[in-house]
């Protein structure tokens, strides 16, 4: 049985779909990203300060990792509900726990004040932070995605993808103009609470776009058609989660693959740079920090080229372009950083952050093409954030303990070429699904969906 295809979206609505996808991403990566730069320049000394530097920044790095650790439960949670109730309701819901966490943050006592009780309630909200943005990822990009047509997906969905970049453009800005407004010791007393308050600003203004657009035309099809199988002959669908795991299990490891490469470069070049360069290199945080917001702002401009390639040439092409070129790149990479210069610091994120660029972008489509439509919330986050647990989170805390271990770069670069050809691997035993329809319940997957328990 299948639904009738819904009509594409008028381009004017699918702009403002794009608008509310992106500007919900960029406050929810403003605020995650907002957290990791604050982990390797100030908590530190705020929230660890009896500790060796280099531990501090390892235990605070931990603390970032923690977030990780709750983004699969988002994505299950969410990614249930996301595909029993819709797209819109969720991503309402995830801004707004994300916002309150960091806002949260923001208001927090530090070691000096509170004692050990500090680290704790950081982590506590660093728990919320990685929940809410497990379940963020996976309704914004399949809200775009399933309000466009084939042809153009790659370009559009890409847009929520530029949320990341613009995040960390946005957080990084922050926090550099308020290094080069205010001394080191201000910065360290108050000033560092400013990003995390912005955030409460910035959420009303997300949830006021959020909640004019209306809910994917894709997911109401099939929900419609869902109801329908049941009025007719008793068929209730199975859960969300049992019927990815027993039809879809193939595509969530590829899911996972793919995402090695593109999660471990990604936090190694724009956070555990943040250490290498000031501690290791000599630099000063201020120049670290520039460099990766000029990085940032390329990042962003890239990354819609990147998708509009892949509607030409395939997913499975521009991915491993990135995935190849990000390996490739690691040794040049650190050589650059080493000369101790702005210039060669800068080209080595750029050129970095452009790769990363090329896995990013069609991975919104790529991910969104893999799952049928009553499962898809749940299948694009289940492998997209299970996977952040063995990828980005741990990326910052490796790559600094390596080189506490080691004193040098080569294990740092060794670790993402590993991560790198992992992610070929994935992406070689992967479909191309640039073609596929989202609006279609083709007669293996309605029959995948029904009959079980209900939730």
């Amino acid at each position: 049985m299948a639904a009738a295809t819904p009509s594409p979206t008028p381009p004017g609505s699918l702009k403002r779909i794009v608008a509310a996808s992106l500007i919900g991403t960029t406050i929810e990566w403003y605020d995650f990203f907002l957290y990791g730069s604050a982990a390797a320049l100030v908590f530190n000394k705020l929230f660890f300060p009896d500790s060796d530097p280099l531990v501090g920044t390892l235990l605070s790095f931990l603390t970032y990792a923690v977030g990780f650790a709750a983004r699969p439960l988002g994505a299950l949670v969410f990614g249930h509900y996301g595909d029993r109730l819709g797209r819109k309701k969720l991503l309402v819901l995830s801004l707004l726990l994300m916002g309150g966490a960091t806002f949260a943050i923001g208001l927090l006592p530090t070691h000096a004040t509170v004692g050990s009780a500090a680290p704790v309630l950081l982590t506590v909200l660093r728990l919320v932070q990685g929940f809410a943005l497990g379940g963020e990822w996976g309704g914004a990009v399949l809200l775009v995605s399933e309000h466009g047509d084939a042809r153009r997906r790659g370009f559009w969905a890409s847009w929520p993808q530029t949320g990341a970049p613009a995040g960390q453009l946005l957080a990084t800005g922050v926090l550099s103009a308020l290094t080069a407004l205010l001394s080191d010791a201000a910065f360290a007393s108050w000033g560092w609470r400013i990003p995390f308050l912005l955030s409460g600003v910035l959420v009303i203004v997300g949830l006021w776009i959020r909640l004019s657009v209306d809910e994917s035309p894709v997911f109401k099809a099939a929900l419609a058609a869902a109801e329908e199988r049941k009025a007719v002959d008793g068929q209730v669908e199975k859960l969300p989660l049992v019927a990815v795991l027993r039809h879809h299990w193939r595509d969530v490891l590829i899911a996972m693959g793919a995402r090695m490469a593109e999660n471990i470069s990604y936090y190694v070049i724009t956070a555990f740079i943040l250490v290498y360069a000031t501690t290791e290199v000599g630099l000063s945080k201020q120049t670290a920090l520039n460099a990766v917001l000029i990085g940032s702002a390329v990042h962003f401009a890239v990354i819609p080229l990147w998708g509009a390639l892949s509607d030409r040439l395939g997913r499975r092409p521009v991915y491993l372009i990135g995935a190849i070129g990000v390996g490739a790149w690691m040794f040049p990479f650190f050589t650059l950083i080493d000369r101790g210069t702005f210039g060669s610091l800068l080209l080595a994120v750029t050129v970095g952050l452009v790769l990363h660029g090329a896995m990013y972008a069609p991975q919104a489509a790529f991910f969104s093409e893999m799952f049928a439509t009553r499962m898809r919330y749940s299948g694009a986050s289940i492998g997209a954030q299970f996977s952040s647990v063995a990828a980005g989170a741990p990326a910052p805390l490796i790559a600094t303990a390596l080189l506490a271990d080691y004193g040098n770069s080569t294990p740092i670069a060794l670790y993402v070429i590993a991560a790198a050809l992992l992610t070929v691997v994935a992406i070689a035993c992967a479909k191309e699904t640039r073609d596929r329809d989202l609006g279609e319940i083709e007669e293996r997957t309605a029959a995948d969906a029904k009959v079980g328990a209900d939730a």
